[in-house]
């Protein structure tokens, strides 16, 4: 079975192998739309959304003497007063500073952790469990594309405005005080969740799972008891753009396509690895992989970054805190220009312009477009989505500080250059410009 390092060479290089179009954008594997995605959209903000989480995402457990160890070896987040029922937001780097990638600690008990989220962080820490010598023991529970046997857990989360009475209802009285990214129990009907107020939708709630054998009552509690507060399940495709409201970066190059530092890595990843198939796309195309690296400074995680530990990477990160960097900031597109994209899919040829999906409008997993500002580019967009909250579209959007002005108008470069890609993912088109205005948010968070 052929390794990361081989097929970049097979396919003369990291960008070819990327640009190839292999995996196309991450799934959500449920059901599109359980109404409409309209209204799932607006539930999370207007009344509540119930998101099924239980299928897209990886788990991996760690367990033993090693475990924190191994963890606070690898993230340069702190991890003082890290422990049972606490989780964290951990973030892997390269020795050279740059992103690996990023999901979220749960830990369950004295030393045992487990990470859940996209596959790059995960990997890397079962790269340096198996070849660093840590006491440790490892458990993977695949996302349900990869997992012929079923997963462990479900994770479900309510969020939205009238999550806070709908939780009352299914626990029979008062809930416990859980603090922001903490842990506690309480019960949906029969039976007992554990729950994380981490607020991905930037509106009140909680992610909650049990074992997966209790997904179909949970949720039906869930759903009946929300049924007069306006609860909406959310389907794949609302699913899809939530990130791009809340501001999580979630489609990231993991920094490890070059340099000899992650050469070992490269030849431990296997072809099926989520590192080998990811596709990369957009407006923004460069001759080194390395200009798609980010820090977590870009990523508006700086305040995670602490020194309080020897980790991997800690010393290149001393030093680029003080170099210049990107700043995460919002795009909201020109209403017109956005008009105008739709309807150039009259045009016959390759005079349309590249096509917007909605709601979420990016077509592979990992997109960049250019943003530029008088012909200059001052920084890249990534997770463009139409909201039904804003009724427009924008994207989140990494400025190079000194050009962020918000109120500022700039041009997004929508669309490859050339008329397309060799991404099956991708029909042939013309580039094009769409304005936008650069935001601090998508939009002021009120109360309904």
């Amino acid at each position: 079975m052929a390794n990361l390092e081989e097929e970049i060479r097979a396919h003369g290089g990291p960008l070819n192998l990327l640009r190839s179009g292999r995996s196309g954008v991450f799934p959500f594997p449920i059901r599109a739309e359980f109404t409409n995605w309209r209204d799932e959209q607006e539930s999370w903000r207007r009344t509540a959304a119930l998101m099924d989480l239980s299928h897209h995402m990886t788990d991996l457990t760690v367990s033993g003497p090693d475990t924190y160890r191994l963890l606070s070896k690898l993230g340069a987040n702190t991890f003082a007063g890290f422990g049972p029922m606490k989780a964290k937001q951990f973030l892997a780097c390269t020795p050279e500073g740059y992103l690996v990638g990023d999901c979220i600690l749960f830990c369950l008990a004295e030393n045992v952790v487990r990470l859940v989220g996209r596959p790059p962080a995960l990997n890397w820490v079962q790269f340096h469990a198996e070849t660093g010598g840590y006491d440790v023991s490892l458990r993977r529970d695949e996302r349900t594309a990869q997992n012929p046997h079923g997963r462990e857990f479900f994770r479900l989360q309510l969020q939205g405005p009238a999550a806070g009475r709908i939780f009352e209802r299914v626990n029979g009285g008062p809930m416990p005080e859980i603090p922001f990214f903490t842990m506690g129990k309480f019960t949906v009907g029969a039976h007992e969740v554990t729950a994380l107020n981490h607020r991905m939708s930037g509106f009140p709630g909680l992610e909650m799972f049990g074992p997966c054998e209790h997904l179909d009552e949970v949720r039906d509690t869930l759903l009946e008891a929300g049924a007069d507060a306006g609860i909406r399940q959310v389907g794949g495709r609302a699913y899809a753009s939530v990130a791009t409201e809340s501001g999580w970066i979630a489609n990231t190059v993991p920094a490890i396509y070059s340099g000899e530092s992650t050469k070992a890595y490269r030849e431990w990843l296997h072809e099926r690895t989520f590192e080998v198939n990811l596709s990369l796309g957009g407006s923004f195309v460069s001759d080194a992989v390395e200009d798609y690296y980010v820090t977590p400074w870009d990523l508006g995680y700086g305040h995670i970054v602490k020194f309080d530990h020897e980790f991997v990477g800690r010393a290149a990160l001393e030093e680029l805190e003080n170099r210049p960097r990107r700043k995460k900031a919002w795009l909201a597109w020109h209403r017109d220009d956005v008009a105008r994209v739709f309807a150039s899919q009259y045009e016959q040829g390759d005079k349309r312009f590249k096509h917007l999906e909605m709601p979420a409008a990016f077509y592979a997993a990992s997109q960049f477009d250019r943003v530029e500002h008088g012909g200059r580019l001052i920084g890249l967009s990534t997770l463009c989505s139409y909201s039904a909250n804003v009724r427009g579209f924008i994207s989140i959007c990494l400025i190079d500080e000194a050009e962020l002005v918000y109120g500022r108008e700039v041009q997004l470069v929508w669309g490859e250059p050339g008329g397309g890609s060799g991404s099956p993912a991708v029909e042939r088109h013309s580039q094009t410009t769409i304005r936008a205005t650069l935001a601090r948010r998508p939009f002021p968070i009120d109360k309904h």
